[in-house]
């Protein structure tokens, strides 16, 4: 069989990935590429006498398709958008009313370390002086740096549909959804472009019936938008490293549903609720509530949470259930359902910004404030950074060269706010490498002394902190028992994780068919999810023998859409891309190091085609 030529193509930018720090690149470039009588005003390098070409690819099947709640300032996306009107955005509202609540364990089944049971007994203790109700605490005061006060509610779906909507009806750049981008292409470390996945193979990548070679995409300048597991920052960040010091081990899972409040709900669009303490102390949660009785609802699982035990969608349901939660969403029915991972090493996990031919904007490139817990912003933020600069160049006809583009873009970000909160952020959570406790009273330290102060605790990789299932269960089920468990969920091919929740007390989830499903029941009502033909695995198992040798097999409890299972007599899993949503959480989640690299997992993680497809989320 004659194998095609491999195909490529001209552009003077190339872009990957649409998420906000896209959105935000393309709409102020777009905004300069015509002059006041709307002939070009930036013109192209590589076809002369014609505009600035530019071109995005996103992996997913539609723009707006991103898996996000967001609460925001929206500072960056407003100055931006000065007009910006929140109700011709869908599930966009105000903000109108923040709570904090700090949940207690009305199970008594949570890990929860001496200092926090101490706490749970104070207030217990002092419930009738405080605002106590069910088992909750409200708290009286949120500190300014964790406040959203006049900001926006938004859906990350609905926003990147409306921004990409607004962008394909100017014609002045062309937005590609469903083309996945393989790699980088690097000559003599210059990024000169990139090449897009070949499609007609199988599952391992070689050529099949159909075989189609991915098109080599040329550009003077690509910028790096695909988010913090896209394939080319990893490739990027594979070639050049990291800067010294810097560091990507703290990560989180975000899952979420958009549900329809029932009638009697007395939540007000506009309004955010944030909590923390239950199901475990480590996770997060987050209601918002949009137009229309329909709110957003979650929780954040972070990698400094030590357990084997990471079931997702159970803590999710677990979290729904909780009396101060479930008293507003009982009788909800669920919309979409989806899960993404959140890179939150912030400032500390910036790579290289720039080098000759590229730049790296958004969440990818370490803008996230892990402090205020805020992203989309500071990713807006720095694609219009991005864009200001490229007005800049190609007005003077310089070359996207690593030093014009730090005299430019870097410089820019280096000046703004992004840079500063970041600053102030940047070791704010080092506290929870020593305890949830030592994290939150780090947190607020942090927040109130304008991080001249920081508690310190030293990040260790994800696979370096999880204990062993034995370990974790020491004292607590007799390991006879935890060894007899085990060799029945093997036999069975169910979750040992799921048992040993049970083993300790965590109550059944309550199902009602509506809100409360199963999780393959989730995948089936909340978002269709699908993979075409002909693309290689996206997951792959690097070394067996590693696999081989795991018990926890972390990576099959924290799937959120159960693409991975056991494999044969409990050895290397097996992955199905025609579940996979996408997530990127067995990358983080595997408790194996990649032979060579310790700060990588035994999981690969590449681009693949499909994935959740709603765009509610």
């Amino acid at each position: 069989m004659q194998t095609p030529e491999r195909q490529s193509m001209e552009v003077d930018i190339v872009c990957t990935g649409f998420g906000p720090a896209t959105g935000g690149f393309l709409t102020t470039l777009a905004e300069a590429m015509n002059d006041d009588q709307g002939q070009p005003a930036l013109m192209s390098r590589v076809m002369p006498g014609m505009p600035l070409q530019v071109i995005c690819y996103e992996r997913a099947d539609d723009i707006g398709f991103g898996v996000s709640g967001i609460v925001t300032r929206a500072k960056g996306i407003r100055d931006s958008l000065p007009d910006l009107d929140p109700s011709q955005i869908p599930l966009a509202h105000s903000v109108e009313g923040e709570e904090v609540l700090y949940l207690l364990d009305p199970h008594k089944v949570s890990r929860r370390s001496w200092s926090l049971k101490m706490l749970d007994r104070l207030v217990h203790a002092g419930k009738w002086l405080l605002p106590y109700k069910e088992h909750a605490v409200k708290l009286p005061y949120i500190p300014g740096f964790l406040s959203k006060h006049d900001g926006l509610l938004l859906s990350m779906g609905q926003f990147n549909q409306w921004v990409g909507s607004q962008l394909m009806s100017s014609g002045l750049v062309q937005v590609w959804p469903g083309m996945p981008v393989k790699e980088p292409l690097i000559e003599d470390d210059q990024v000169v472009g990139v090449r897009l996945i070949d499609q007609g193979t199988d599952r391992e990548g070689n050529p099949d019936a159909g075989f189609m070679p991915g098109m080599d995409i040329r550009a003077p300048l690509t910028v790096v938008g695909d988010g913090p597991v896209g394939s080319v920052g990893q490739k990027l960040d594979e070639h050049f490293g990291l800067p010294e010091g810097n560091h990507q081990r703290e990560w989180a899972l975000g899952m979420k549903m958009v549900i329809d409040l029932p009638p009697d709900c007395e939540l007000k669009p506009g309004m955010v609720l944030h909590t923390f303490g239950y199901p475990e102390p480590e996770i997060f949660g987050f209601l918002y509530v949009y137009p229309d009785g329909v709110a957003s609802a979650g929780i954040f699982v972070p990698s400094w949470l030590d357990s084997p035990v990471r079931t997702s969608y159970r803590y999710l349901q677990h979290w729904m259930t909780h009396p101060a939660l479930w008293k507003h969403l009982e009788g909800s029915t669920m919309r979409s359902w989806g899960a993404k991972s959140l890179q939150e090493s912030g400032k500390a996990g910036e790579p290289f910004l720039v080098g000759d031919g590229y730049a790296r904007i958004g969440e990818g490139s370490g803008s996230t404030n892990v402090l205020t817990g805020s992203g989309v912003d500071e990713a807006w933020t720095t694609g219009v950074q991005l864009a200001e600069a490229v007005i800049e160049l190609v007005k003077q006809d310089k070359p996207f060269t690593r030093e014009n583009l730090e005299n430019t873009y870097v410089r820019r970000r280096r000046e703004s706010w992004v840079e500063k909160e970041g600053r102030v952020a940047e070791r704010s959570r080092d506290g929870f490498q020593k305890g949830f406790v030592r994290g939150l009273i780090g947190m607020g330290i942090t927040g109130l002394t304008g991080g001249w102060l920081n508690l310190s605790g030293d990040s260790k990789p994800p696979h370096e902190r999880i204990p062993s299932i034995e370990e974790h269960y020491a004292g607590k089920i007799p390991a006879d028992e935890l060894k007899k468990m085990r060799a029945q969920c093997t036999e069975s091919g169910t979750s040992l994780q799921e048992a040993l929740l049970n083993r300790c007390g965590w109550p059944e989830i309550p199902f009602d068919g509506k809100l409360l499903v199963s999780q393959q029941d989730a995948l089936l009502m909340g978002g269709k999810v699908q993979a075409p033909p002909g693309y290689a695995d996206h997951v792959v198992f690097i070394n067996p023998e590693l696999c081989e040798s795991c018990s926890e097999k972390l990576c099959i409890d924290m799937c959120s859409g159960q693409a991975i299972a056991p494999g044969e007599n409990d050895g290397v899993p097996q992955f199905d891309r025609e579940k996979c949503v996408h997530c990127g959480a067995c990358m983080w989640n595997c408790t194996r190091a990649r032979d060579g690299d310790a700060e990588q997992t035994n999981i690969k993680f590449g681009v693949g085609a499909g994935g959740l497809h709603s765009a509610e989320n």
